[in-house]
């Protein structure tokens, strides 16, 4: 901060002084007026006829239009079904709680839709937490496995899902959280980390529906203290192989949850928010292959210090690997709880700078924290500028943040646009933790849902108008209208039901080109909802596959245009909350019925023009070399 310089001379300090007294002066004369007024007002409280109280008015909130605009659209409707238990889904996450009121046990589990045997359909993979070792609950025996694995057995539209966990190498029990999927080793199988409390677990896929657990193999242990929450494998050095950056959420501890002791009513101990606890720096593994990585955490920048106190300033739930600044090198947002956001622009040197505050990206509209959960990005508006969707606490806003005109690649800039594209009123109330934007009715444009579900089971006897189990949220993109709320109708079949949502993930399950949906429930069971929207729109899906660049092909970037209108997809696993959606990536066409382009932009900055792209089919497209 900047001193104000002395006063040059003798004469200047004598005015300041005289206007010093002067106001003192007229500060006084206000307070005995002020005084008069009150004693005055008072009188008046007293001796006032009585009137029978004004009934209060509350004027109600519309979305906001775009200028110009006078055409009126709705969502069009929209049917989502849970088909879990009929497709054979017995999975159930477990919190270990009996009666401590720990932390992580508000935190839920994600899942995964990932395809590990190779046979072209998407599987799923649930992540549980287990008991605490020092106590079990009531009549329970065996911890239960800290992920649970499904194999994708639909056919024809019947689906099925079989549970393969045992004899597959993931039957492990610990205290998971998180899910990252990526193809570390280049081999073509889909390896799977785990995160959760007491660190990470890496598992490798040997093919054959085996995996083993290489963690300490592979150097990405970290410490045991840590509670590991989002991960994310970037390719951020492009060398042509998967980087895995692992956020940390609290420094955390039976112990230390214990002398925080919160009590949310002031007399019963509840689940306590993270400003009581230390942040945790993250930690950031540059693949050297042959299974090996290197910490390279402290030397690239990623672990950033409170300037006041020194410790670690992370509170991390959501990361987000795209491009920001349009340089072709993949960066990283972070979305922190009750701290401010940060973005990691790639210096292209192994290093990164921190730009979150100087790119408006760090703090809401106010300049104030929120408490940030989930995170995904996409390009959503029409002339393809790249935006973030950020999921908040209860009573604060879903972020939108769209990049701005001014941006550059020396510093992106952007705004929270929430509010001005109908996203910010209706996304207010509820505690938002999977949000992840798609085309649900695939006509073209990028739609975006949030999953909803609050910590405490009795917020609802403590806070007007907060419920435990919450509806998801889903947004139509009206293009020049904004984001319009699907309402919450039967018609919408399951897609509204009120569950305590955590992690959530899309990928077409069942072949039909639309995009279905799976969300994780705290303490309960998930939702296996299949898309059956009766649109006419047609799609496309790609699958890409690297040769130089990193084999899976994730942080690569697709442009395709079908009938004048332009689209973009980047092919990332990491979206939501704690959860990874599929890799091939979606197109809806709307009413076009043929692909006029495809342009590629590989990892490692590589671009492919590709022909011949045929609408209503899944195409692989291989890296030129």
């Amino acid at each position: 901060m900047s001193k104000v310089p002395p006063p040059p001379d003798g004469d200047e300090e004598l005015e300041l002084g005289d206007e010093a007294a002067i106001g003192r002066g007229l500060r006084v004369s206000l307070l005995l007026i002020g005084a008069l007024a009150i004693l005055g007002g008072g009188a008046w409280w007293g001796l006032r006829p009585r009137r029978e109280a004004a009934v209060s008015q509350v004027t109600a909130l519309s979305q906001p239009r775009a200028a110009g605009s006078t055409v009126k659209v709705s969502a069009p409707q929209v049917a989502f079904t849970d088909v879990a238990a009929a497709a054979g889904i017995r999975f159930r996450h477990e919190t270990g709680a009996t009666g401590e009121k720990l932390l992580p046990e508000t935190m839920g589990g994600g899942v995964a839709l990932l395809d590990f045997d190779g046979d072209g359909d998407q599987d799923l993979l649930f992540v549980n937490s287990s008991f605490w070792p020092w106590k079990s609950p009531t009549g329970a025996t065996v911890p239960p496995s800290g992920v649970a694995l499904y194999r994708n057995d639909t056919v024809a539209g019947n689906w099925k899902f079989t549970d393969v966990t045992a004899g597959s190498g993931l039957e492990q029990s610990f205290y998971g959280m998180g899910v990252a999927t990526g193809d570390f080793d280049n081999d073509g199988a889909v390896d799977v980390l785990i995160t959760g409390v007491g660190g990470v677990r890496l598992f490798r896929n040997l093919g054959g529906g085996h995996f083993t657990n290489v963690t300490a193999q592979a150097g990405v242990a970290g410490d045991p203290r840590d509670w590991s929450t989002a991960a994310v494998w970037v390719d951020f050095d492009r060398d042509g192989d998967l980087d895995l950056y692992v956020a940390n959420y609290v420094r955390w501890s039976r112990e230390i949850d214990a002398e925080v002791g919160y009590k949310i009513d002031g007399q019963a101990r509840a689940y306590g928010p993270p400003m009581n606890f230390q942040g945790a720096f993250p930690h950031l593994y540059r693949n050297e292959g042959g299974g090996r990585f290197v910490d390279v955490s402290e030397a690239s920048g990623v672990q950033v210090k409170n300037p006041a106190t020194g410790v670690p300033a992370a509170k991390s739930l959501g990361v987000a690997v795209v491009d920001v600044n349009g340089d072709g090198w993949p960066d990283l947002v972070v979305a922190n709880d009750t701290v401010q956001n940060f973005v990691f622009l790639n210096r292209h040197d192994g290093t990164f700078r921190e730009v979150g505050a100087a790119s408006a990206l760090a703090f809401d509209s106010y300049g104030n924290t929120r408490g940030a959960m989930g995170i995904d990005s996409a390009r959503f508006t029409k002339d393809g500028r790249l935006g973030f969707a950020i999921g908040n606490f209860a009573n604060e806003m879903t972020a939108l943040y769209v990049q701005q005109a001014a941006s550059t690649p020396e510093l992106p800039l952007f705004a929270d646009e929430a509010i001005s594209w109908g996203v910010g009123g209706p996304s207010r109330d509820p505690l938002k933790f999977g949000v992840f934007f798609f085309d649900y009715d695939l006509d073209g444009r990028m739609d975006l849902m949030s999953v909803n579900g609050h910590l405490e089971a009795e917020i609802a006897r403590l806070q007007h108008g907060q419920k435990y189990e919450q509806a998801a949220q889903l947004y139509w993109n009206a293009g020049d209208a904004g984001f319009l709320p699907v309402p919450a109708d039967p018609s919408a079949g399951d897609l509204f039901r009120p569950i305590v949502g955590r992690g959530s993930a899309y990928g077409d399950l069942d072949g039909d080109g639309d995009l279905d949906v799976v969300v994780t429930s705290l303490g309960g069971s998930p939702m296996l909802l299949r898309n059956d929207q009766k649109g006419t729109s047609n799609w496309v899906r790609l699958r890409l596959v690297g040769h130089g660049a990193s084999r899976d092909a994730q942080g690569a970037l697709v442009k395709l245009v079908a009938k004048g209108q332009t689209q973009w997809r980047q092919v990332a696993t990491a979206r939501s909350y704690l959860s990874a959606s599929e890799l091939p990536v979606t197109f809806g066409l709307g009413a076009a019925t043929a692909i006029d382009s495809v342009e590629i932009t590989w990892p490692n900055g590589r671009t492919q023009t590709v022909t011949g792209v045929v609408a209503g089919k899944l195409t692989t497209i291989e890296q030129a070399p």
